[in-house]
C-alpha cells in the first residue's frame, strides 16, 4: 500500500524559484589579471558541459564574456559560513545600481575575504580553490539573454575535473562517492546540507560511461 500523502495543489505566485540547486563558487580573471570569486546557484550540468544562470551586469558575467574562461568550485556544506563571508559583495567598482541597492558592497580581495586559499589550474588562467571538494575547469562555449536580458545563460565546457580524494569511490579512479560528497545547497536564500540516502535508484543500474560524451575526449587533448 502507498505511504504518500495525497493533497490538493494551490496556485500561488513565489517571488522566486530557488527550490534547491548546489551553489557553485565561479572564479573568473579581472582586467588585472586577479581572481574574482562569486558564490551562485543557477546551475545544472549536461555531461561534461555546465549552464549558469549570471546577472549581465555581474563582475563575473563581464569577465566571463571577456576571457571565456572560468573555474567552478563547489563547496561542501562544511563551507557554509566561509561561502556567507562572499554574500553581498562584488567585484565590480563601482557598485552597480541594482546590487548598490540591495546592500552590496565592492570587495577586492575574495579569496581573502572567504578565507579560501588560491591554487594554479591547469588550463585557464583563473585558479581553483583549494578547500572545495570540487574544482572544474571550464570555457565559455556560449550565452543566450534570458528573458529581458537581464540575465544571461552562459553553456561552459568542462577541461579539468579536480576532486579531493575523501569523496572518490574506494577502488575506482573515475567515480565520485554520493555517500562522501556532501554538496552545499541554496533554498530559498537559505543554506542547507544533503540528508542521509533515502535508496538506491533504478537509474543506478545503468553504468556511469554511458553518459560520456565526446567533450571528455576533447578534454584530454587540452
Amino acid at each position: 500500500m502507498s505511504t504518500v500523502t495525497r493533497t490538493s495543489h494551490t496556485s500561488i505566485e513565489p517571488n522566486i524559484l530557488y527550490f534547491g540547486t548546489p551553489v557553485v563558487l565561479i572564479s573568473t580573471s579581472n582586467e588585472d589579471g586577479t581572481p574574482n570569486l562569486a558564490p551562485m546557484s543557477s546551475a545544472f550540468w549536461l555531461g561534461w558541459r555546465g549552464m549558469l544562470g549570471l546577472g549581465r551586469r555581474s563582475k563575473t558575467a563581464q569577465n566571463l564574456l571577456r576571457t571565456g574562461e572560468c573555474v567552478l568550485n563547489l563547496p561542501s556544506d562544511a563551507l557554509a559560513d566561509a561561502v556567507d563571508r562572499l554574500a553581498l559583495t562584488t567585484g565590480a567598482d563601482p557598485v552597480p545600481p541594482g546590487k548598490e541597492e540591495r546592500g552590496y558592497r565592492f570587495v577586492r580581495d575574495k579569496f581573502g575575504r572567504a578565507g579560501f586559499t588560491a591554487v594554479p589550474s591547469e588550463t585557464v588562467a583563473p585558479p581553483r580553490v583549494a578547500e572545495c571538494p570540487v574544482a572544474m575547469e571550464a570555457v565559455l562555449e556560449r550565452h543566450h539573454p534570458v528573458g529581458d536580458g537581464g540575465v544571461l545563460a552562459f553553456e561552459v565546457r568542462v577541461r579539468r575535473v579536480w576532486v579531493h580524494d575523501e569523496i572518490r569511490k574506494p577502488g575506482t579512479d573515475d567515480h565520485i562517492d554520493p555517500d562522501a560528497w556532501r554538496p552545499l545547497i541554496m533554498s530559498f536564500q537559505h543554506l542547507y546540507g544533503l540528508g542521509p540516502r533515502l535508496r538506491p535508484s533504478t537509474l543506478a543500474t545503468i553504468p556511469e560511461h554511458a553518459y560520456r560524451t565526446t567533450d571528455l575526449e576533447r578534454a584530454r587533448e587540452e
